[in-house]
């Protein structure tokens, strides 16, 4: 087989799987909203069920619905009808997926739900089929033609349905207000969260681990309290802490070609007095930012009174995974 015919059968398959999903528009609807509702309602859990690739797909709906604010998990049916059922109640909305309808794994175990008394939300390709019937609410799913030139493999199908699950996702997501930071609290693990929710005081050095020196300090003071502290910046203060100005490596470099005394000169003298601070609350994704704009490598975190209470660099940034 050619290079071409590759190219030629991959784009049929998008363009096929690309129809499937403009045709779901037809299938927001009455039905749709109402099983938006039971599940904005839902005084208990989303569980998600499938067999074969609809359970693949209903585990990823399931991780998406979990993420974005409605909790949900999914279990397997046969695993279902083997005493995880335990794991559903009264209060829970069940969501069963199977493009046929007639996934006798999927049908076998809807009396025992009927009976725990959990509401039944199905999607399928038949709106006629005996799970379309069963259930509280249908959504329907149905494609024209399935991507696989066979007619056999879930490819088409498998994709409207998950678009499907990420349409009922996102509807509840708006519905509850759910927000960025919300988001953050369900991935604390990842860098996404931490660009979301970490601020500066969690990361930033304070205490003795601030390098400060005094305006009539001399340059010499300066570079051992840079060296010791080891952020590549010293704070310069006045005899009331407060802020007056940086010394940095780049000043350093500045000071050498100029051949200044640093045994003599102070440090006031040729400190950089305009210097850029933070305030302990920002959130390290935007002081990232602020040094990404100003091509620094680190910043002095000030409080309300302009005294330095902490400071950080790109190398923590990178070590919180913020960057």
């Amino acid at each position: 087989m050619s290079l071409q015919n590759f190219i030629t059968h991959a784009k049929q398959v998008l363009t096929i799987e690309k129809q499937a999903i403009s045709q779901l528009e037809q299938y927001i609807d009455h039905n749709f909203e109402n099983a938006c509702q039971l599940m904005f309602n839902c005084q208990g859990r989303i569980i998600v069920i499938g067999m074969g690739k609809s359970g693949h797909i209903g585990n990823k709906i399931a991780a998406t619905l979990a993420s974005t604010g409605t909790p949900a998990f999914f279990v397997h049916p046969g695993e279902a009808s083997h005493g995880d059922l335990g794991m559903v109640t009264a209060q829970d909305v069940v969501i069963l997926i199977s493009n046929s309808g007639e996934t006798s794994e999927v049908i076998n175990i809807i009396p025992v739900l009927k009976r725990i008394g959990a509401k039944m939300v199905s999607m399928t390709g038949n709106t006629k089929s005996s799970l379309a019937k069963l259930s509280d609410v249908h959504v329907c799913i149905k494609v024209e033609q399935e991507a696989c030139p066979l007619g056999l493999a879930p490819t088409a199908s498998t994709t409207a349905t998950l678009v499907m699950g990420d349409a009922f996702a996102v509807a509840l997501l708006e519905a509850r207000g759910f927000t960025a930071n919300d988001f953050a609290l369900s991935h604390p693990g990842g860098s996404l969260g931490k660009r979301l929710i970490l601020t500066l005081k969690d990361i930033m050095h304070t205490g003795t681990q601030v390098p400060i020196v005094k305006c009539d300090d001399i340059i010499k003071d300066a570079l051992l309290e840079m060296s010791e502290k080891g952020l590549g910046m010293t704070a310069i203060v006045n005899a009331q802490n407060q802020l007056q100005g940086i010394f940095t490596d780049g000043d350093l470099r500045r000071i050498l070609e100029q051949r200044v005394d640093i045994h003599n000169t102070k440090i006031s003298k040729v400190m950089t007095m305009e210097c850029t601070t933070v305030n302990s609350n920002m959130l390290a994704a935007q002081a990232l930012n602020i040094m990404e704009n100003k091509r620094i490598n680190g910043l002095l975190v000030v409080n309300e009174s302009n005294q330095p209470i902490g400071a950080l660099n790109m190398q923590d940034l990178l070590k919180a995974g913020v960057l």
